[in-house]
């Protein structure tokens, strides 16, 4: 049984590579619009797990037996959800909102078994605090180029990582997939890549 990423995310890819998974990517593209008077909880589960099916139906046409991972991760400040920016001055806005402030990051993960079709879902929760960030340092940060591509135009594995003073939950979280969460689904789906 094969493991399939559904996500284009090079972070997560290299999050389970790094973990010593063997799988392989299926990018979903899928609207990522937040829907009016979505939660954040319901957004990155709903695009998780529409990415996960996205990928499962393409891998059952080619008649694969796979354990298929569909991800989404967004940033929440003062109840505000900040995605990846879409230009210089959304990236501005997003790390002036977090600059000073506690903000959690959602990862929605999205488990589906082919062709069997166990399903499972859920979101995990890191908190993250960040150091105040001066003028200077959020245009010198921007500079970059590293905000971009990602939720709430930080990575903390990257230059980013800078501005973090303290997390509470998973590390990997933040990056976008916990590994050590996804292992232990994949056990409950009886994977066991380590025979």
């Amino acid at each position: 049984m094969k493991l399939i990423l559904a996500s284009a995310s090079p972070r997560r890819a290299e999050i389970l590579r790094n973990a010593g998974f063997a799988f392989e990517v299926y990018p979903a593209g899928v609207d990522e619009t937040r829907l009016s008077g979505e939660s954040a909880e319901n957004y990155v589960l709903r695009l998780a797990h529409r990415k996960a099916r996205s990928a499962a139906e393409c891998a059952a046409r080619k008649n694969d037996r796979a354990i298929v991972i569909g991800a989404d991760t967004a940033v929440v400040v003062a109840a505000q959800i900040l995605g990846k920016p879409a230009d210089v001055e959304d990236a501005r806005r997003m790390l002036r909102l977090l600059s000073g402030q506690t903000h959690e990051v959602l990862t929605g993960l999205s488990f589906i078994a082919i062709p069997e079709g166990p399903e499972s879902s859920y979101v995990q929760t890191t908190r993250v605090s960040f150091l105040a960030i001066s003028e200077e340092d959020i245009d010198k940060y921007l500079n970059t180029g590293e905000p971009f591509d990602k939720a709430g135009a930080y990575g903390i594995q990257g230059i980013g990582g800078r501005f973090v003073w303290r997390i509470e939950g998973c590390y990997f979280n933040v990056m976008g997939l916990p590994i050590s969460r996804v292992w232990s689904t994949l056990h409950t789906f009886g994977w066991d890549d380590m025979k």
